[in-house]
């Protein structure tokens, strides 16, 4: 039996899963899980490096204990986030991408090079904390000075555990600094702001064996985490889907990018698939109900809270992409400070919220089908979100589209799935 070890870790948890093949099926067990999150260093939000290095190493022993003869691992991440290094050594904070660090580096970058020529050049959305805004905030504050290399987050786990350096292709796109025509960083970007070209490597495709660690083989798999869940969707045909996590992740399969003044005025982002490029939206997502939940009700399961999210009466709804629900310091005074009408309870809210998220479903939906002119029949949600029957229901209402949920983790699957076929 050949076993491999998914390592999947995202903004607010990590997981260390097995898997291996069985009746032409992948099957799974997880076998180690932890919590993730970011910190607070010198007034700036950071991740604690050490500790997710410490997680990972703590549950590959987890699963040898249980499974003795792996023969492959990988770990996928969240995207955008990297890890400066001067030789072995990283450079610290790292930090994370809902920083506002990057404020005073948008224009900078846009200055040298506007942001339409980006698009065409690579595809992807506006965000204000792509890897080309945090790079440049970096390279404003001195903080490039001496680095040889930078390594993504799940590249920098894994340099650690088998001394390889790497930048893998669906993760690198992420970034908005790799070429949508040749699928390489290009130098054309890299040139204009003046960054460091040493910094940018040759990409690595998913599959790519980089060293081992304790005799198990350390591979590549779509880095970025929505590159592997979406090989995890067992889909039929060529639907949308959402990958439903801290963000919701809204796009469909496609041959190449689509880099047109349609894509870019919508903020459509084309990402590295396995195969194919990936068109999809970034949304809000589960962040906006997770801190509600941590700031009005703790202790409250989400049975509970779902329950009174669809008994509640509140019929207001927000821009859930507004940039005020991105990091603020009380989520419930975001909400108050938007909305007209005050909510009388915690429940108010969560009907706000979820019912703002199927129309923000609704909404990129068609504007994925006026860009890619093709009609859609079904929608494929994975991940935590697809556990949630409430805004199932309330996105195929909204949205008019037959919802398939599959809460499977996605991720992993995927990340399996292309150990398991190299």
């Amino acid at each position: 039996m050949q076993y491999c070890l998914a390592i999947d870790i995202g903004a607010s948890s990590g997981r260390h899963i097995v898997g291996w093949m069985e009746g032409g099926e992948i099957r799974t067990r997880e076998v180690y899980r932890f919590p993730n999150g970011v910190t607070e260093t010198g007034g700036h939000l950071t991740w604690d490096v050490a500790a997710l290095e410490s997680h990972v190493r703590t549950g590959i022993d987890a699963a040898l204990k249980e499974y003795p003869r792996i023969q492959s691992l990988s770990v996928d991440t969240w995207g955008v986030d990297y890890v400066l290094m001067k030789g072995d050594e990283p450079v610290l904070p790292c930090y994370a991408y809902r920083d506002g660090r990057t404020e005073a580096s948008i224009p900078v970058v846009h200055e040298k090079i506007p942001f339409s020529r980006l698009y065409r050049h690579t595809g992807i959305q506006f965000e204000p904390f792509n890897t080309i805004y945090q790079l440049a905030a970096d390279q404003l504050a001195g903080r490039l000075d001496g680095v040889t290399d930078f390594l993504l987050m799940p590249e920098y786990l894994m340099y650690r555990l088998c001394g390889a350096k790497s930048h893998e292709y669906t993760n690198a796109t992420t970034g908005g600094m790799v070429s949508a025509e040749t699928g390489e960083y290009d130098p054309e970007i890299i040139q204009a702001l003046g960054l460091p070209e040493h910094l940018f490597r040759p990409l690595q495709q998913p599959g790519t064996v980089l060293g081992e660690y304790k005799g198990i083989q350390v591979m590549l798999c779509a880095t970025h985490d929505t590159g592997s869940a979406v090989e995890g969707i067992p889909m039929e045909g060529n639907e949308p889907y959402i990958s439903s996590g801290t963000w919701s992740l809204l796009g469909v399969k496609t041959e190449k990018p689509i880099t047109d003044e349609a894509s870019e005025q919508a903020n459509w982002s084309n990402e590295g698939g396995v195969g194919y490029n990936r068109y999809q939206k970034n949304i809000m997502g589960m962040w906006i109900v997770n801190n509600l939940r941590k700031e009005l009700c703790p202790d409250a399961d989400w049975g509970t809270i779902l329950a009174g999210a669809e008994a509640s009466g509140f019929e207001e709804t927000v821009d859930a992409n507004a940039p005020c629900f991105l990091a603020p310091k009380s989520m419930k005074e975001a909400f108050d400070r938007v909305l007209e009408s005050k909510p009388q309870q915690p429940a108010d809210y969560f009907r706000c919220a979820y019912r703002s998220l199927a129309l923000s479903y609704r909404d990129a939906l068609q504007e994925l089908q006026r860009n890619t002119g093709r009609r859609f029949h079904r929608l494929y949600i994975v991940g935590g979100g697809a556990k949630n029957a409430f805004l199932n229901g309330l996105t195929e209402q909204t949205a008019g589209i037959q919802v398939t949920a599959l809460p499977i983790e996605a991720t992993a699957l995927g990340n399996l799935k292309i150990q398991l076929s190299h």
